[in-house]
């Protein structure tokens, strides 16, 4: 196994169950070779679980579907509680859980597509990278 620790966005989680093609999906199908380990937390499964349902007719999925993704992620991910500590520290206050989950796991990455909503989480120890910067990483 390497020695890498993600947090993983819900937008990538959306963008990997969208489309088979892409880095998302790659990523996403990487977790079952044991190849990094993936953090969560409540509030992360939550918010996977309302936005992927909320978002099911775009996904070509149903609520089974859901269902055993959440489960299986539940099961490989590593748990962590998060307290709330320091908030807000983030633009957006809704991003705080996941800077909390990855400053806690002490994760090496935030895997997200929007790194501008995750500006100064370096000075907590932690580099945010889109799914495509993580998996070149991988090939290294």
């Amino acid at each position: 196994m390497n020695d890498y620790s993600i947090v993983i966005d819900t937008n990538v989680v959306i963008s990997a169950l969208r489309s088979s093609k892409g880095a998302s999906f790659k990523l996403i199908s990487l977790l079952k070779q044991n190849k990094f380990t993936i953090n969560i937390s409540v509030p992360l499964i939550l918010e996977y679980e309302s936005i992927l349902t909320r978002e099911i007719k775009n996904l070509n999925l149903n609520l089974r579907d859901i269902e055993i993704f959440i489960d299986y992620i539940c099961k490989i991910g590593k748990k962590y509680k998060i307290h709330y500590l320091w908030r807000p520290f983030l633009k957006d206050p809704k991003d705080d859980f996941i800077l909390e989950l990855a400053y806690t796991s002490k994760s090496n990455f935030i895997i997200t597509f929007n790194k501008k909503d995750f500006k100064g989480v370096n000075q907590f120890g932690v580099e945010v990278i889109t799914p495509q910067e993580f998996l070149k990483l991988l090939e290294k």
